[in-house]
């Protein structure tokens, strides 16, 4: 321990919560919380480089300029980068005053390059924002689905491209290789395509599969996942449900083919894993905050090997 990094990536709801909305002192609360859990680890000796989700942010964001119309509406990507910052500013605040002899913790606003070309950007499917009815989903300027039962079942859909490239990776793994504890890749990153530069795109990209490209072109040893659940299940949803413990990239690759993970929720998180062990890295784990230590000591969560 102390040598290689690990990466770990805190999920949105992990950090905020599935409803809201949520006050600043709520969000500290929780925020602080999970500071806690992370400098427990950081105390073993464990070196870390942290990933989260900012899904419930920019749907604050996405309702606060729907309510201020007389106010610029800014673009999808600028949101993100925002709330990578937000987050990045309460989380290093949070672990500097829970570590007090350590104060370098340090948040990169990161770009991840996305393919023009990719199929995503001809079939948007990532739900961003608040819900509609179908008549105030008729007026919106921008592509909504029917993605929920109840009175408002609408919301918008944005791409959701494949991350290619994280354009602050050299530097990230300059103040990793220097001891320093970075908050990176906040929301996936902000989505932006090269085309006579860099240029900002309006769509979402999925952070676990950034945080996988992280963790293997920083040659972690080990990918942590922190979701809303201990372990990732079989079954999921009936009386049957059964977690997966020690598990193989052969062994998800079946479960992934019969369907057996939700599309946009365990799904990304399952491909993430096998995507980083195939690529060298020595785990991938998939865990709730409260049981990031156990499952590093291998005493809990889904610990995916070779």
């Amino acid at each position: 321990m102390g040598t290689d990094p690990i990466v770990i990536a805190l999920g949105g709801n992990t950090l905020l919560g599935e409803h809201g909305p949520w006050t600043i002192d709520e969000q500290l609360e929780v925020i602080e919380r999970t500071a806690r859990r992370l400098s427990d680890a950081i105390d073993t000796g464990y070196d870390i480089a942290l990933t989260h989700g900012n899904g419930p942010q920019v749907g604050d964001l996405l309702l606060q300029q729907e309510s201020a119309s007389e106010t610029p509406q800014l673009p999808l990507d600028v949101l993100v980068a925002e709330t990578q910052a937000q987050i990045g500013y309460l989380l290093q605040q949070a672990l500097d005053n829970e570590l007090s002899s350590r104060t370098d913790f340090i948040t990169v606003v990161t770009q991840v390059v996305v393919d023009a070309a990719d199929p995503a950007f001809q079939d948007p499917t990532k739900p961003v924002g608040p819900f509609y009815t179908e008549s105030e989903a008729e007026n919106k300027s921008f592509e909504t689905r029917n993605v929920s039962s109840g009175a408002r079942p609408y919301r918008r859909v944005v791409p959701s491209p494949e991350p290619v490239e994280l354009v602050e990776g050299d530097e990230i793994g300059r103040l990793v290789n220097r001891g320093d504890f970075v908050i990176c890749v906040g929301g996936g990153g902000v989505p932006v395509v090269r085309d006579d530069g860099l240029q900002g795109v309006e769509a979402v990209v999925d952070k676990d599969k950034s945080s996988q490209l992280l963790a293997s072109d920083l040659d972690a040893d080990t990918l942590v996942i922190l979701t809303d659940v201990e372990y990732a299940y079989v079954e999921y949803g009936t009386p049957d449900r059964k977690p997966l413990r020690e598990t193989t990239v052969e062994e998800l690759r079946t479960h992934l083919e019969a369907g057996e993970f939700g599309e946009g929720s365990m799904q990304p998180k399952i491909e993430a894993c096998i995507r980083f062990v195939e690529q060298g890295g020595e785990r991938a784990v998939i865990t709730s905050p409260e049981r990031l230590l156990d499952a590093l000591t291998g005493d809990a969560g889904t610990r995916v090997r070779g």
